[in-house]
């Protein structure tokens, strides 16, 4: 009944002149979509193919996309071959607009579990059909490729070279299908060029946001390492390859996609357009593809200096490291210490540190070495941390010094800076080594601030344990090293400030501290006696105080050992500065 409900719909709009009615399309799609869901679809082929409902089918025929796209994506075998012989019909006969909206629709329309599937199977009609629209189709290409990574972007991102050899849920073919379907787009934008001139920037403008997407999804989530074991190129490194091959292509040169922001003034006109079209976050995958991963450094001139690269590349690694997903860190650590390593120790001008990026990149890696749940990234933010010091020259680590220990809230930071300047002090003590920074005059501001204790007594010793005993061996050794009849560093003439300043506070909030985890301890004790056997059945449940924070759930035994601990620590600080005002014959006021 239904398929002669299609024939009915059919005669009536044949003698109407092409002057189809809404309703009318609406008629024949649900009309087409109900044969094909009960398995009319060879006798729906003979209505779409018979040569008198030609303008019909021309006029109306995309809107049975959709129900023959879900055949062919469930692969149902009694109606496959129909099907995909009344698709590929449509295909030929339809008007290209109609069609390109249709097919955009069933990608948008994908239902997750779908996704690959549906990308797979439209995008060479796609093409077809984009191909058929002449010169006046680059929105049409750029709204195609736009709709398809919007999809494509949904799919999880292997990570591991087993994932990608599995390609689960198809990113890694999806990947490839895109590449062959702007392959023609692109060789026509090359010809172009190739004419010297272009006469359809709009094509090449597409092709370069295309590029950028794919930077940012899929290939900023990818590891892209390349396994020094194995000759195989995994599918999502050949996609980046590739797409740098498409910026080349597309006369995008490299250097000037990277260094655009340097090389732009931000008070220009345009800049905020310049910023959209050449979207940050991309730009720093492109420079991870190109300085960790030497992908496309065949294209890259070796003309810049290292300073100029790392300088142009501070922006996409404070970017990176501004994140919290671990491939992000994980490219804007690498891309950092390949940036460096190019570079000679203690060659980084000072004058650098008046760049935005060179204040906030080391902030940045602070919060990697603290703040990051992930071990070997903490680990290795450190490592480049300290790499980046190494790389400065003297005046440069001065100041760089002064910056973190003022703008710095973490002791094990400030403990790590100040045990830096031990070892730059040590180095300029050495003879033949003598530099005006880390010696004299201008040694003494950067002293002030390492020997301090900022909140006085009430100082939290336990929290800022890393950082006072740092402080502590910095003093012990500048005592011991520089004799007070050379005094090359000037310690001995502020010594009188170190005293007010670090040692008497430190003396007066060590012997506040023991008294108070002393007081505690005893009472703990106490309390344990009298509730013997309480603890005997099973122990009751205590709270101690640390830092003015309750740690709950604790036993009496956990208490104990708590409190033990903190008055070990404050035993092992007790023994430092013992030794500093043995040295300086300071007797201690207890």
């Amino acid at each position: 009944m239904t398929l002669s409900h299609l024939k009915d719909i059919v005669r009536r709009c044949a003698v109407q002149d092409d002057n189809f009615k809404p309703e009318d399309y609406e008629l024949f799609q649900i009309a087409g979509r109900e044969v094909v869901e009960q398995g009319g679809s060879a006798q729906l082929l003979e209505v779409i193919k018979d040569e008198k409902n030609k303008n019909i089918v021309r006029a109306m025929g995309w809107s049975l996309l959709g129900p023959l796209v879900k055949v062919l994506i469930e692969k149902e075998e009694e109606s496959l071959p129909h099907c995909l012989a009344i698709f590929t019909h449509i295909l030929e006969v339809c008007s290209p607009k109609e069609l390109l909206v249709g097919l955009l629709e069933q990608v948008e329309d994908a239902h997750p579990d779908s996704i690959t599937d549906t990308v797979i199977l439209l995008l060479q009609p796609l093409q077809k059909v984009l191909l058929k629209l002449g010169s006046k189709k680059a929105s049409s290409v750029g709204m195609a490729l736009a709709t398809v990574l919007s999809q494509v972007a949904r799919l999880p991102v292997p990570y591991t070279a087993a994932q990608e050899d599995e390609d689960a849920f198809g990113l890694c073919r999806c990947c490839a299908a895109l590449l062959a379907f702007v392959e023609p787009f692109v060789q026509e934008v090359r010809l172009s060029l190739g004419k010297g001139g272009l006469q359809d920037d709009e094509l090449r403008t597409e092709l370069l946001k295309f590029c950028m997407k794919c930077l940012k999804e899929p290939l900023m989530e990818a590891n892209l390492k390349e396994d020094p074991d194995s000759s195989q190129k995994f599918p999502l490194r050949r996609f980046a390859s590739e797409i740098l091959l498409i910026l080349s292509s597309i006369r995008e040169a490299l250097p000037s996609l990277l260094f655009h922001h340097l090389l732009k003034r931000k008070e220009e006109p345009g800049f905020l357009e310049e910023d959209v079209r050449y979207p940050r976050e991309s730009l720093a995958c492109l420079a991870y593809l190109l300085f960790v991963e030497h992908i496309g450094s065949e294209s890259f001139p070796a003309v810049f200096s290292p300073v100029f690269v790392l300088q142009c590349n501070m922006e996409y690694i404070d970017l990176l490291l501004s994140r919290k997903e671990e491939s992000r860190l994980q490219k804007g650590l690498d891309l950092y210490e390949k940036s460096l390593v190019r570079l000679e120790d203690n060659s980084l001008p000072v004058m650098l540190l008046e760049l935005k990026t060179f204040l906030s990149v080391p902030q940045n890696l602070v919060n990697v070495m603290t703040l990051c749940p992930i071990q070997n990234l903490r680990t290795r933010a450190l490592s480049v941390f300290q790499l980046s010091i190494d790389k400065f020259d003297m005046e440069a680590k001065y100041k760089f010094f002064r910056c973190m220990l003022k703008t710095s809230s973490h002791a094990g930071v400030e403990g790590y800076v100040i045990k830096n300047i031990r070892n730059q002090i040590d180095f300029a003590l050495k003879p033949g080594n003598g530099n005006p920074w880390f010696l004299g005059i201008h040694l003494l501001p950067l002293l002030r601030l390492a020997l301090s204790l900022p909140q006085g007594p009430e100082t939290d010793l336990l929290q800022g344990l890393d950082r006072i005993m740092e402080s502590l061996n910095l003093l012990r050794y500048l005592l011991l090293r520089d004799k007070e009849s050379e005094n090359e560093t000037g310690i001995w003439t502020e010594l009188y400030r170190i005293e007010d300043s670090f040692m008497k506070p430190l003396r007066l909030g060590l012997n506040m501290s023991r008294a108070h985890y002393e007081a505690e301890l005893k009472s703990v004790r106490e309390s344990r006696k009298l509730r013997a056997r309480e603890a005997k059945a099973g122990g009751p449940v205590c709270t101690v105080t640390v830092g003015g924070e309750k740690l709950p759930n604790m036993t009496p035994e956990m208490q104990l050992q708590v409190l033990q601990s903190a008055l070990n620590t404050f035993d092992m600080i007790e023994i430092v500065l013992a030794r500093i005002e043995e040295i300086t014959e300071v007797k201690p006021n207890v």
